[in-house]
């Protein structure tokens, strides 16, 4: 089974907001210390992961964002 991209992104997202939320919540230093290797872990992980992915698009910079596109 593989895990998209954007899964890995989220993951991470999630850990290291939970690991704001214990540091402001005073929670014990050895959790927090763990958490923060697991998450950097995590972070090394997604962007590799991310710059692996086999993603394309026909875009290019002469689109400029799709949205509000130039001289259109």
């Amino acid at each position: 089974m593989k895990i998209s991209v954007m899964c890995y992104a989220i993951l991470t997202t999630l850990l290291l907001v939970v690991l704001t939320i214990m540091v402001a919540m005073e929670m014990p230093f050895n959790w927090v210390f763990y958490l923060t290797c697991i998450g950097q872990i995590f972070v090394v992980v997604m962007v590799y992961k991310v710059l692996k992915d086999n993603y394309t698009s026909d875009k290019t910079f002469d689109d400029f964002y799709e949205d509000h596109p130039i001289g259109k």
